[in-house]
């Protein structure tokens, strides 16, 4: 085949003839002459070095190439469509727009980052925030209320797509004057005999807590159960018991001394956090810039 690509035009005029089964309607459907549809349709052919029509009485029919063709032809001229339609709305104030589902933690500290850098790149884009947890957002996502979803990965997820943006591993949170404050190792025993604070019950995060004490063999005390990561970490520092937090969100209160951290040891709570969109259309140019801001800033928070 020559490396000789076809034409915008041919493509369209090469589709109509193949909707309408004759070149005499394709080119009033193009509000062109028959002539100019058979030229075209005559070029496309000797470029791709094959025959895509054949005559059948009165009628126009595709042959086995021009089958396989078609397909690829409707693919690029659709998508051609979605990009014109962006392209447009992004042009009026208030057209375009994307609605983002986020856990709290996210809205805190990745979403304002993401934010301002999405914005330079598209000023008149009006975004929506939803904050909650990733199970029900992503239930948001599959009734088309949502367009994205910024979250951790869960095996709830039905048939989302997905785009990972960075993972992170979970550590204990506790004051500078808590008993732990000069270990440096844990052994399973130790568990047994603190309270823990950890993140909201029907969560994926304290469903991964609850996998990590049964890994390790211990039973600890009924735990401290938030809802809200800033009161776990508020409830550390008064010495009210441990936290299980993620590092990242806990960066300012390690810098300053009000907490410090310890690892969990070999059976570790590790996470991947995502963005998600519904299976059922492609990302948008605005969804898919604002999915790539995402990972680009998720990379300073993740944690081997």
């Amino acid at each position: 085949m020559t490396e000789l690509l076809p034409d915008l035009r041919q493509l369209r005029a090469f589709v109509a003839v193949a909707d309408e089964g004759s070149f005499t309607q394709a080119a009033k459907k193009l509000y062109l002459t028959q002539s100019a549809i058979s030229h075209s349709m005559k070029a496309l052919e000797e470029s791709l070095e094959c025959r895509l029509l054949s005559r059948l009485g009165r009628k126009t029919v595709l042959t086995n190439e021009g089958e396989v063709f078609l397909r690829r032809c409707r693919g690029v001229l659709g998508e051609l469509e979605r990009a014109a339609r962006e392209l447009d709305g992004m042009k009026r104030w208030g057209q375009a727009r994307i609605r983002i589902g986020a856990p709290h933690s996210l809205c805190q500290f990745l979403l304002p980052t993401v934010l301002r850098e999405f914005r330079d790149c598209f000023p008149r884009c009006e975004p929506s925030i939803e904050a909650g947890n990733t199970a029900q957002l992503i239930e948001r996502l599959a009734d088309h209320e949502l367009d994205v979803v910024v979250g951790l990965r869960i095996r709830e997820a039905g048939e989302c797509e997905s785009q990972a943006i960075f993972r992170d591993r979970m550590t204990f949170v506790l004051s500078p004057v808590h008993p732990w404050a000069d270990r440096r190792t844990l052994e399973p025993e130790d568990l047994e005999t603190v309270q823990f604070i950890i993140y909201a019950k029907s969560t994926e995060t304290h469903r991964l807590v609850e996998e990590y004490f049964a890994s390790m063999g211990v039973r600890p005390r009924a735990p401290l159960v938030l809802g809200d990561m800033e009161a776990i970490k508020e409830m550390a520092k008064i010495g009210m018991g441990v936290g299980i937090v993620a590092p990242w969100t806990a960066r300012r209160e390690v810098h300053e001394g009000s907490l410090i951290t310890l690892p969990l040891g070999e059976s570790s709570i590790e996470r991947e956090w995502a963005v998600f969109w519904n299976k059922d259309r492609p990302l948008s140019l605005i969804e898919e810039t604002f999915a790539g801001i995402a990972g680009m800033v998720g990379e300073s928070l993740g944690e081997g």
